[in-house]
């Protein structure tokens, strides 16, 4: 179901407020790269900052200018059920190809808890990619409870990964990647590991500015050229890697306005990433080879 590159869609802002016309601007670039589709309101798009109707303008804009030329997942998780319930009512009237649920933060819920609230969420009849990242939820998802969890919530179509316990994502992949679930790869710079470990999807957040390659990593791979693929992933490495050396989206966003497409403006409590981070981005995009950016 979900195969390719998904861009994880930043916000833009300007002066505080939304920028429509980069976020216009970006979404061309993007469907010119190739790519297959857009995570809307995921974490990328700093969604704890932006009110409830922020969130239905950015919908109402993306999915109109998209306008059916590349498929979408959009994020509706919280750590409150009955939000994350009204999200998805809101959600559901895109006709998104799947809903994102992150495993709700700071509670650390249970197993009984956790089944109940996918359970909830499941009832809009959208495929569910449940979103796993320990480092911003707290909590981590046990083989065992991630099984159980699958069998008691079938429309949980799709595990977007974002562990570093290879271990873990290898047991993962080995017990349910092909007869249960997509396993979609949400770490940019493991694209390569997880490709070898059948997953044929990326949701991308440094894919903001460099989608190109991380199209043509996929597609040089499906087509078993996988040195070459491996050689345009060493290339654009150091620019996968410094679009995380300060908290996401942060360093995206400055990437992006060194090339003119968008402020590099964040809401707080995100801020200003540091000068020294700013030099060493520069030296990096100075360096990049420019076929790989948007």
């Amino acid at each position: 179901m979900f195969k390719g590159v998904y861009c994880a869609l930043i916000t833009p802002f300007k002066n505080g407020n939304i920028d429509f016309d980069a976020l216009g601007l970006l979404i061309e670039r993007q469907i010119s790269a190739g790519l297959e589709g857009f995570v809307l309101l995921g974490t990328t798009a700093e969604t704890p900052a932006l009110c409830f109707e922020e969130k239905k303008q950015i919908l109402d804009f993306a999915v109109a200018k998209i306008n059916k030329r590349a498929k979408i997942i959009i994020g509706a998780g919280s750590n409150n059920t009955q939000t994350t319930i009204k999200n998805i009512d809101l959600a559901k009237t895109y006709n998104p190809e799947g809903i994102l649920i992150v495993t709700p933060y700071y509670n650390k819920p249970n197993l009984s808890g956790m089944i109940k609230h996918f359970s909830l969420a499941a009832q809009a009849n959208i495929p569910i990619v449940l979103y796993h990242i320990p480092g911003r939820t707290g909590q981590k998802l046990p083989p065992a409870f991630l099984s159980a969890l699958l069998e008691a919530v079938p429309m949980i179509k799709a595990v977007k990964e974002s562990d570093y316990d290879i271990a873990g994502i290898t047991k993962t992949a080995v017990q349910h990647g092909e007869k249960r679930i997509d396993y979609i790869c949400g770490n940019d710079d493991l694209w390569p590991v997880f490709l070898g470990l059948g997953a044929r999807c990326l949701i991308t957040a440094a894919g903001n500015s460099i989608a190109p390659a991380m199209v043509k990593i996929y597609k040089l791979f499906e087509q078993g050229k996988t040195q070459d693929a491996m050689q345009v992933f060493r290339t654009a490495y150091p620019l996968i890697n410094g679009s995380f050396l300060e908290v996401n989206p942060t360093c995206p966003k400055y990437i992006l306005a060194k090339l003119g497409l968008c402020s590099s403006e964040v809401r707080l409590p995100l801020g200003e990433i540091s000068q020294s981070t700013k030099e060493t981005l520069d030296n990096l995009i100075n360096k990049a080879p420019k076929e790989l950016f948007i």
